[in-house]
């Protein structure tokens, strides 16, 4: 029996924290805290930073194998008599590294808490039922051992997940079918450069938040936010299976029980291409009392898998799936809420279902491509192209033009990321094509050349007064603007495009554009990263 349980130690997840003791009975000296550090035994804590180190050697060794590689192969390490050494070498460090493992399993089997621990564990896993996962809920371990909470195959069908969630695709180019063979063939190279651009730096330089060494690094500010979410708020950490496969992290805060209008709303939190729920988004819909559903991309934290557009469809979906089917939320109740290139799930969640009652884009864009070409060489502009098309297809605005429901853009004045020429030239922010591109769609006989125009010049403005200064200029008549709305919206069928303005004066139009702009994006006077306050999240606007 001994032998057993120091087996399951051995190859047991590492615990980071106890947020609360299972059996509600805290330890002495800690009755004044929500939870602690896990604090391991000598032999363990010694064993165990040996075996970081050695982990974080390797993933040094994986990022830069290439030119390891060319090194070794230089100096002439490709032959049997240099082989032979080399192979022996690193089988003694394995074996030395297994015995520190076994130390280090021994050192858990010491350790009452561990014990404890493993065994909530294994008895989760015989039987995942609600006291156990209560239990289970009050450990910080590794999330890859965590047992799963919800799978998208229990509400859909197994046959829908061979290819994943549906995506726009960009439409192919018509050729005759003896052009279209030629040119694969002249276009193949590029089609394997465009792979491995896009498998290798390319998504790491899009999601540098997967890198498992940036990961390492923020680890403890992982951790700490973690802990914040479960002790303070009383999250609720899930482990969900997308239809691919992927386990996607997850933590819900439920305000229903606080009795409030807020509290029964769900906020759904998108993160950025660095962000992770434990210290992203989610803070700001916290602090106004809604429910909030965070998640991490695929890849990130505790999540597996990479971000690529399709696994990262794939995981919104089964978040979706997830608060309406396991937490209760209808999608009415629903309020989708992204920053930075969290936009493209967002706006495919609201693409794929209509019913969700509003999304709240901050610092988005509208396109990935123009951003891609940015920091590029001119000369890489087809391959690009290509790549970003191919496998990082994040068309923000066309998915958003799909959606009939309420929206509401948050611009960064002084955004230093999505700006195509940086942040002092406010006109290159791709917030700005973003709100024309869906006006356009939503309004095209009032987004005519002088509605556009005088839409420009007001997002041209660089203050709060020029923005005025231009509402004024044009005479804008709010209560006019209002009824000639409403007055369209009761007599004709509300679907988009409207065609509110057709008959209409150009300064109709012109006053109509600014109002309409001025209702679907606010301006935030801060740069890309700075946290967004709670007075600056609100709900957007329905007429």
């Amino acid at each position: 029996m001994a032998g057993w349980v120091w087996f399951r130690c051995l190859f047991g997840p590492n615990l980071h924290r106890i947020h609360r003791p299972p059996d509600q009975n805290r330890p002495e000296g800690r009755a004044g805290r929500r939870g602690w550090t896990y604090q391991p035994k000598s032999l363990e804590k010694h064993t165990d930073s040996i075996l970081g180190w050695a982990s974080a050697l390797w993933s040094l060794s994986y990022y830069s194998s290439p030119l390891i590689l060319c090194y070794l192969y230089r100096k002439g390490y490709f032959c049997s008599s240099k082989l032979i050494p080399v192979s022996q070498y690193v089988g003694t460090v394995l074996v030395c590294l297994l015995g520190i493992a076994c130390l280090r399993g021994l050192g858990r089997w010491r350790n009452p808490e561990y014990l404890q621990f493993i065994t909530i564990l294994e008895e989760t896993r015989k039987n995942h039922n609600h006291s156990n996962k209560k239990k289970l809920a009050c450990y910080d371990f590794d999330f890859s051992h965590w047992p799963a909470d919800f799978n998208w195959k229990e509400v859909s069908s197994p046959k829908l997940s061979q290819g994943g969630v549906s995506l726009l695709k960009p439409e192919p180019r018509h050729r005759g079918s003896a052009d279209s063979v030629l040119s694969s063939f002249r276009t193949l190279p590029c089609h394997i450069v465009s792979y491995l651009i896009a498998h290798s730096f390319g998504r790491r330089m899009l999601y540098p938040g997967s890198v498992g060494l940036l990961q390492k690094a923020m680890r403890p500010m992982l951790q700490q936010g973690q802990a914040r979410l479960i002790e303070e708020f009383e999250g609720q950490r899930n482990k969900l299976v997308a239809c691919d496969g992927n386990e996607i992290d997850t933590m819900f805060v439920d305000r229903r029980r606080d009795g409030g209008e807020r509290g029964k709303t769900l906020v759904i939190c998108c993160e950025g291409n660095a962000g992770f729920y434990e210290v992203g988004c989610m803070n700001t819909p916290l602090d106004g009392g809604y429910s909030v559903l965070g998640w991490n991309h695929p890849g990130f934290a505790g999540s597996t898998g990479v971000p690529f557009p399709q696994n990262e469809a794939n995981a919104m979906d089964v978040v979706i799936q997830f608060a309406v089917h396991k937490l209760g939320f209808q999608l009415p109740d629903i309020i989708v809420y992204a920053w930075s290139i969290g936009g493209f799930t967002a706006s495919w969640a609201v693409m794929s279902y209509p019913e969700v009652r509003a999304v709240v884009l901050d610092a988005s864009f509208d396109d990935l491509l123009p951003l891609a070409l940015k920091v590029m060489p001119d000369s890489w502009r087809p391959l690009v192209t290509h790549t970003v098309r191919q496998y990082m297809n994040l068309n923000n605005a066309e998915q958003l033009c799909k959606y009939q429901g309420p929206v509401l853009l948050i611009r960064r004045t002084k955004d230093e990321i999505i700006t195509t020429m940086g942040p002092e030239d406010i006109m290159s922010n791709r917030g700005n094509d973003l709100l024309l591109k869906l006006l356009q769609f939503r309004y095209p006989k009032v987004m005519t050349e002088e509605g556009v125009r005088a839409v420009r010049q007001w997002l041209g403005a660089a203050s709060q007064l020029e923005e005025a200064s231009v509402y004024s200029h044009y005479e804008v008549d709010d209560d006019w603007c209002t009824s000639v709305l409403q007055s369209y919206q009761t007599d004709r069928e509300t679907f988009f495009p409207w065609s509110v303005g057709e008959d209409m004066t150009p300064e109709g139009r012109r006053q109509l554009a600014l109002f309409l702009a001025r209702k679907y994006m606010r301006n935030f006077d801060t740069t890309h990263c700075t946290p967004l306050p709670i007075s600056e999240f609100q709900p957007p606007w329905r007429l």
